[in-house]
């Protein structure tokens, strides 16, 4: 029993620690608030956790019999560690395509833009033309401003009007926009993007944190779950919160 203990309290503190070290450097990075939020990314992570830090160790904790042989024993842990690194390369992967790069002022709202939401020959683009805001591998979110072109036409009746929000060749700073950002301001309370417990948490929430709840100084900010609210200092348009209408913190 104690050969198994040991083993399995090797594997476990070995898993933890890689895994640890690829989140960790993912969130500090890319998916600080509100971007793990927004992207949906807890299903990803909880099985990336359950196969590397519960499933793993539990099977080594399984094999590790005293009557086999060290190579016998060694091959079952190896086969073992083959399926956890599998599973951590795919959750890698997928958390490293959906990392969010933007936060995007478009079209009278914000959308959180994901490194898969931009289509490569855009992307290719924008660094060819040196666009100041182009993507880049080691590129961190950033606050920017998707104008819509002047020339665009209106949309025909009963569509949608294009999405300028994934094209990084178009991006300006955020500042670019204070006049029209300041113009869409609304207060919680006139915010359809949430509905009527969403907005009561949150006035309750923006009062806890000392804002002013019944203010034009909010925007919401969508992505691939429910959205959050930007509250906006008025005058300087400096983002003062973010919150989540959900229950729970945030």
């Amino acid at each position: 029993m104690k050969q198994r203990l040991r083993n399995f309290g090797l594997h476990l503190a070995a898993s933890a620690s890689i895994l640890a070290l690829v989140l960790g450097s993912l969130f500090l990075g890319w998916y600080r608030w509100p971007g793990w939020y927004l992207a949906l990314v807890t299903p990803v992570v909880a099985v990336m956790t359950g196969v590397d830090v519960v499933l793993g160790p539990t099977l080594t904790l399984i094999v590790s019999s005293p009557a086999k042989a060290p190579r016998t024993l060694a091959r079952d842990v190896a086969v073992i560690v083959v399926v956890q690194l599998l599973a951590l390369g795919y959750g890698s992967v997928q958390l490293w395509n959906g990392r969010p790069l933007y936060y995007v002022f478009s079209g009278g709202i914000l959308q959180m833009v994901q490194a898969y939401d931009i289509d490569p020959d855009d992307a290719a683009r924008a660094r060819a033309a040196d666009a100041p805001l182009a993507p880049h591998w080691y590129s961190l979110p950033r606050w920017v401003y998707a104008p819509v072109p002047a020339t665009a036409a209106a949309p025909a009746p009963g569509t949608l009007p294009p999405d300028y929000s994934t094209l990084p060749s178009d991006y300006q700073a955020l500042d670019a926009a204070a006049a029209e950002l300041r113009a869409h301001l609304q207060p919680v309370a006139a915010q359809s993007y949430f509905i009527f417990n969403e907005k009561h948490r949150l006035q309750e929430r923006m009062r806890a944190a000392g804002l002013a709840d019944g203010e034009a100084n909010t925007l919401p900010m969508t992505g691939r779950g429910r959205p959050v609210l930007v509250v906006f200092d008025p005058a300087t348009l400096r983002v003062v919160a973010i919150l989540k209408g959900t229950q729970g913190s945030g």
